[in-house]
């Protein structure tokens, strides 16, 4: 019986075994995806770059050999001398106050409870330079602080224009508004705590004290540092302002030093500049190794350092041209 037409299919003109690629297939590579944006944007960024760096360079505006001469002056490093200072005590005695004020807001006396509340919804309500100028104006409300018994006789008297020279002022001021936002950021990281760590050392019997010391807080810092240090960053900025209560910090210093040599105020403005960001340049680097520090045991591997990430990049960027190369 004949088979009818195309009904038959010879061996030479039968489809290979599918699991038989063809040597067409097998010739063929795998290209990477062409990406044109991200190379238009990165040429774009780096020319955009390239003119800023150039017109900083090139601009006689901004006097560069002034800005190296006022850059290690004795004056200009005094007052920067005076802005660690504050900002070192101001975020010791900031983070002590919001450690506090987290504990009181966390507390089941609802007294603390509102007190703490009341404070922080007030001191992040009124802007710092507000509270800088009450204070500095304070002589002028209570012209002397005693001690004694509450609403009767006073044992020590204290003149309170000698007490508060224009340092402590300025530190009470700045450290009473970074304990305001330092409580927040303490408490949140206190309740970011699995609430398994404290049922587990309640079960254990251990004093709540010791809870909170050994198990509750160290797993809190996790949280805490870089809010924490975002805050301190936000610190040494705010530093600037303890100008406008007497005292010369590195800002103050280089504005006086401008009403003295108005030609400078361009150069000393870049001086402050440059040391701020090197100051807050040198907090993030802290910020990196203690975050680095607390995520022991909490991931598997640990951040990779700059150095690391660098060599990383490089060796991904070699890699990279190779693979362009090659098509």
């Amino acid at each position: 019986m004949s088979e009818p037409p195309g009904a038959a299919v010879s061996v030479a003109e039968a489809p290979p075994p599918a699991d038989t690629p063809s040597k067409e297939l097998a010739a063929q590579r795998v290209l990477p995806l062409r990406r044109p944006g991200r190379w238009i944007a990165t040429a774009v960024v780096l020319v955009l770059a390239a003119q800023f760096v150039h017109g900083l360079v090139s601009n006689p505006f901004y006097q560069w050999d002034r800005f190296g001469y006022w850059f290690f002056r004795p004056t200009i490093l005094d007052g920067l001398l005076v802005t660690l200072e504050v900002t070192v005590y101001s975020a010791v005695l900031g983070l002590l106050g919001g450690i506090l004020l987290a504990l009181a807001r966390l507390s089941s006396s609802p007294v603390l409870r509102a007190v703490s509340w009341v404070y922080i919804w007030a001191l992040r309500s009124i802007p710092l330079i507000v509270v800088l100028l009450f204070l500095y104006n304070f002589s002028a409300l209570y012209k002397t602080l005693s001690l004694g018994v509450p609403f009767g006789p006073a044992f020590f008297t204290f003149d309170e224009s000698r007490l508060a020279t224009d340092m402590v002022v300025a530190v009470i001021g700045l450290s009473l508004n970074e304990a305001a936002y330092a409580a927040e950021v303490v408490r949140g990281g206190i309740l970011s705590v699995d609430q398994g760590q404290h049922e587990a050392a309640s079960a254990l019997g251990l004093p709540k004290r010791y809870q909170f010391r050994r198990i509750v807080f160290p797993q809190a810092l996790r949280s805490i540092t870089p809010n924490y240090v975002n805050q301190l960053i936000g610190l040494v900025k705010s530093t600037s302002l303890v100008f406008y209560v007497s005292l010369l910090d590195l800002f103050g210093t280089a504005q006086t030093m401008g009403a003295t040599y108005p030609g400078d105020i361009v150069p000393l403005l870049l001086v402050v500049t440059a040391w701020y960001l090197i100051l807050t340049s040198v907090v993030s680097v802290i910020q990196f190794y203690v975050e680095r520090y607390y995520a022991r045991g909490a991931t598997r591997t640990l951040p990779p350092t700059p150095l690391q990430k660098l060599r990383a990049g490089l060796t991904e960027l070699r890699a990279r041209i190779r693979r362009e190369a090659a098509v």
